[in-house]
């Protein structure tokens, strides 16, 4: 099976780059598997999980708090402004911004600040879906 370059970038750093035979993520519209030879395809991405299997076999795992998907001839490129490796994810620190973001909504009455907080509430609760998923003794490597 032909391999297909997987870019995954955040804001802060390059998060992940090399071969794949399959990369799943969750799209806007409903997840999206990708497998070598995929049509192009530009999509906006949902928080979530980003699943990569590696030529090798094993698979790595990363949070993404959304962003874009490319797809092009060879090479998928994940852009997102938070992505964390699920080896590196703390489900006690995004249930505890969790609870500090909910307790934010409580007390703004302002409609552009609730956007925000709904917005964070969003990604928090996938971070922790995704850290109780893929914590201690779950990773598949």
């Amino acid at each position: 099976m032909t391999n297909i370059h997987v870019d995954v970038v955040s804001a802060e750093e390059s998060i992940f780059s090399g071969e794949a035979t399959f990369v799943a993520l969750p799209g806007e519209s409903g997840d999206l598997g990708i497998l070598p030879g995929h049509t192009p395809l530009i999509s906006r991405i949902r928080p979530g999980t980003l699943k990569i299997k590696l030529a090798d076999g094993t698979e790595e795992n990363i949070f993404v708090a959304g962003g874009i998907l490319e797809v092009q001839p060879g090479i998928v490129t994940v852009l997102s402004d938070t992505a964390i490796r699920a080896a590196d994810l703390d489900e006690a620190k995004a249930v505890a911004a969790r609870e500090a973001a909910e307790e934010a909504l409580r007390n703004t009455h302002d409609k552009a600040d609730i956007a925000v907080v709904e917005a964070e509430l969003a990604m928090l609760a996938a971070q922790a879906v995704a850290a109780r998923k893929f914590g201690q003794g779950h990773r598949k490597h």
